[in-house]
């Protein structure tokens, strides 16, 4: 099953690209710099979803996550 995903353009007030938020019902919530360049901002949403898609918010450790995710790219 996909899952829901809401996709939202905020100006950021610091560094960052992307942030995903997982939801109570399941669902997820990436928030992307609107600041970024259009192809910079579809990097961040597949970077996003390669999180989503690997199930990287039940892991543990964040560099770990990071480490395989760029590995993937």
């Amino acid at each position: 099953m996909t899952p829901d995903i809401h996709v939202f353009l905020v100006n950021f007030p610091g560094p960052g690209e992307e942030m995903v938020i997982p939801n109570e019902d399941a669902s997820y919530t990436i928030i992307i710099n609107a600041r970024l360049s259009h192809e910079r901002q579809l990097e961040a949403y597949c970077h996003a979803l390669r999180h989503i898609g690997c199930h990287d918010f039940e892991k543990d450790s964040v560099q770990e996550i990071e480490f395989e995710n760029h590995a993937r790219s």
